[in-house]
């Protein structure tokens, strides 16, 4: 305990567990909710999660919680652990002050509702179905970004701060505006090429058993550890850590098409290794978890993009997929690599291209931030939905299932949270890069099925750190620059090209 009160942080961090302990048994009955409970189940689980939120506010707001975490701090070395031990304590502390008990437990229990609201709704493509627990959700999180923003905050800022600590609407809206402008280039630029990509090699008959048993082969050559994790089929696919030592994922898919199963499996990996490879001796504590959804997308993006979507991968893989899927044995790499790099605006967002995904997410920050400010209500949503994207990728969805209904998050209150995949993209490029100059040739390793020098470089500069560092300082810490578009961009021009021939 470098120069902080030894029997005073000790104390801290006993509190702090209790705390954790009871965010994972939240989180346990979730991935519950989402895998395995019944459907008539939710109203009861919708109980517990709101007596547990609670539970836990009461604990976190202690006056005996926040007089150790002051004794804690007293002679704390900057630049220490506790010292970034105490300093996530206090972002913490300092958020839920502001929030009242009975806000946090009415959340808990809205989320719970509106999850099941929303399975129903987008199986039956009905928007009246959702809109009622929806609104109810929406008039909660506009309460919780006000008290968090304070009188002279913005709301929207507040709800991003939750999943991307310090990022503002002000910074992400010239980023957005590049991105749509270089990506629509790009776009532009492949729609007026007249190529179109031959899909066929990764379209077919695959079976569900042979889908999932090849995603599991793949995710535990990545180094993905099933000892301390599962895989389970869920409506959207996620990923869940209770500790480095119980690490959930889950997958869907398409009986025609393996691309959505393969990448959504690899994606979910690349989440569940950041979970696996948190040091086990933080577990528990302020600075235990990952520094931030943009640094835990990265490292989901990575792997399904960076490696998956390469040629390299496919060279090593493809024997994997013939033995998987027998009837594809006249796939060659050549054949099947530009399947998965298109670039052609589509509806669904886990199941886009990597030319037009930020589009997706540039769609959902513009409606969001609406929606919060109160410039739009949650009745005009599937309206807006169509128009942005008629606007942005110009498609409009024939049903609301494949609209305003797609994503999940919007049922648990995840306000803010999209933004973090584009986030997450920018620097998984750049950190790419670091690893490319650091390692030398990962193509070599890719081909011959060595992922391990990756996982380890990534478990040295990123995992073993958890939230030690904040993601800005992180990224600069790892790459040697602030966080920049540059790398994300190349990298799109560079596919384009090779797959189009189209020049940028």
């Amino acid at each position: 305990m470098t120069g902080s009160n030894g029997a005073g942080y000790e104390r801290f961090l006993e509190l702090w567990s209790e705390v954790n302990d009871l965010s994972r048994a939240s989180a346990v009955l979730s991935w519950d909710q989402e895998t395995q409970m019944p459907e008539k189940g939710s109203e009861a689980r919708g109980r517990v999660q709101s007596t547990l939120a609670g539970v836990r506010h009461a604990k976190l707001t202690a006056t005996e919680l926040s007089d150790a975490l002051a004794s804690a701090a007293e002679g704390v070395e900057e630049g220490s652990v506790e010292a970034a031990q105490v300093r996530e304590a206090r972002r913490e502390l300092d958020r839920i002050s502001k929030i009242p008990e009975s806000l946090a437990r009415d959340l808990a229990l809205a989320a719970t509702r509106a999850h099941e609201s929303w399975r129903r709704a987008r199986a039956a493509s009905d928007f009246s179905l959702f809109q009622p627990d929806l609104e109810h959700m929406v008039g909660l999180k506009r309460e919780e970004a006000r008290l968090l923003a304070g009188p002279d905050g913005r709301p929207f800022d507040a709800l991003l701060d939750q999943f991307e600590p310090g990022v503002t609407e002000a910074e992400l809206e010239p980023l957005f505006t590049e991105l749509r402008g270089r990506l629509s280039s790009i776009v532009r630029a492949v729609t007026e090429s007249g190529k179109a990509v031959d899909e066929s090699p990764a379209r077919g008959d695959f079976p569900m058993e042979a889908q999932r048993a090849f995603g599991h082969r793949v995710a535990r050559e990545m180094g993905f550890d099933f000892e301390a994790g599962r895989l389970d089929l869920a409506p959207h696919p996620f990923c869940s850590g209770f500790a480095p030592t119980d690490v959930r994922i889950t997958w869907r898919y398409l009986a025609d098409d393996f691309r959505s199963a393969l990448f959504g499996i690899m994606h979910e990996a690349g989440h569940g290794l950041y979970e696996q490879g948190l040091p086990l001796e933080w577990d528990g504590t302020p600075i235990g978890p990952a520094t931030s959804l943009g640094i835990h997308e990265s490292q989901s993006r990575l792997w399904e993009n960076l490696v998956g979507r390469s040629q390299a991968f496919w060279s090593w893989c493809l024997p994997l997929f013939h033995e998987y899927f027998p009837g594809s044995r006249d796939v060659t790499v050549d054949r099947l690599w530009p399947a998965l790099n298109t670039v052609k605006p589509s509806l669904i967002r886990v199941e886009a291209d990597q030319g037009t995904y930020d589009l997706h997410i540039a769609v959902r920050f513009e409606v969001e931030r609406a929606l919060i400010g109160g410039e739009v209500e949650v009745r005009d949503l599937p309206e807006l939905w169509d128009v942005t994207y008629e606007e942005l990728l110009g498609i409009r969805s024939p049903d609301v299932a494949d609209g305003v209904l797609q994503d999940i998050h919007w049922s648990f209150g995840g306000f803010g949270y999209f933004p973090t995949y584009t986030l997450g993209n920018l620097i998984n490029a750049q950190l790419f890069v670091a690893a490319k100059d650091a390692l030398g040739d990962l193509d070599a390793m890719f081909a011959r099925g060595e992922f391990r020098p990756l996982l380890d470089w990534l478990r040295d500069n990123i995992h073993q750190h958890a939230s030690r560092y904040p993601a800005n300082e992180l990224v600069e810490r790892v790459t040697g620059r602030a966080l920049s578009p540059d790398d994300f961009l190349a990298e799109r021009a560079r596919v384009a090209e090779e797959v189009y021939g189209v020049t940028v």
